[in-house]
């Protein structure tokens, strides 16, 4: 039996392959990819902990919601529900329609990669727009399954850790300060520029967007917002299939 040099205690030969340069582990990685919105979501989730404080509810509410519901603009929604009482089955029909969207993030966000069924299933639930606009650019496509899979959970992470800490010091955030919810608007500003410059062969998502809605002015003007979000669909859904299409015969 030959034994290899390496694992007979022997030196190694002359000339032999160089060893493969480090890489950062999964962790780091996914912990470097993610902070970019962790310095987001975790004002967001400040400002979310301050309107529960400011509420009346308990500060572990906060908590308990950001961990178990991870609704982002959702959760917003919920704190007025909460406190006026409203009936469960119109809570429902609201969660549904304001992430109804995360339907068609499963065309092109990469669960196949995760592994486990555990994994998918947490994969699936923490699932949120930011974790989506990071895997789905040009640069994630080799990413595995573990840096995705921890990139969600540090997503996660930031948005309990900023909600309690927000819940925490509730009461010593005036109730008029405003400002720490432009951080959505400006992240979600940043995740577009990127992703429209990651896929400049591809017809550009904002671009689509406005020809639906003039599409939709010019033939529906009495069904404006629904008209126009069908054919945006629709786009979404024919720019899919031919991006499909053209890698398949790369």
């Amino acid at each position: 039996m030959c034994i290899p040099p390496a694992v007979a205690g022997g030196p190694a030969p002359t000339g032999s392959a160089a060893p493969p340069s480090r890489t950062p582990s999964d962790t780091w990685a996914a912990f470097a990819d993610s902070a970019s919105v962790g310095l987001a979501f975790v004002p967001l989730g400040i400002a979310f902990g301050v309107l529960v404080a400011h509420a009346g509810v308990a500060w572990w509410w906060a908590t308990l919601s950001s961990a178990l519901i991870y609704g982002g603009s959702f959760e917003f929604l919920l704190i007025g529900m909460v406190t006026a009482a409203v009936p469960l089955a119109s809570v429902a029909v609201s969660a549904f329609l304001v992430n109804v969207r995360h339907v068609f993030y499963a065309l092109s966000f990469p669960l196949h990669r995760v592994k486990g069924p555990l994994g998918r299933a947490y994969s699936t639930f923490a699932l949120c727009d930011e974790a989506y606009a990071l895997t789905a650019g040009e640069q994630a496509r080799s990413w595995s399954g573990r840096r995705i899979r921890r990139l969600q959970l540090f997503l996660h992470l930031y948005w309990v850790g900023g909600a309690t800490a927000g819940a925490l010091l509730g009461s010593l955030v005036p109730a008029g300060v405003t400002g720490l919810d432009f951080a959505l608007t400006a992240l979600f500003t940043v995740l577009a520029l990127d992703a429209v410059r990651d896929r400049p062969g591809d017809l550009p998502t904002p671009l689509l967007a406005l020809l639906s809605a003039l599409t939709a002015r010019l033939l529906f003007p009495g069904s404006l917002l629904i008209a126009a979000f069908a054919l945006f669909t629709a786009g979404l859904l024919a720019r899919h299939l031919t991006t499909r299409g053209r890698v398949r015969h790369a």
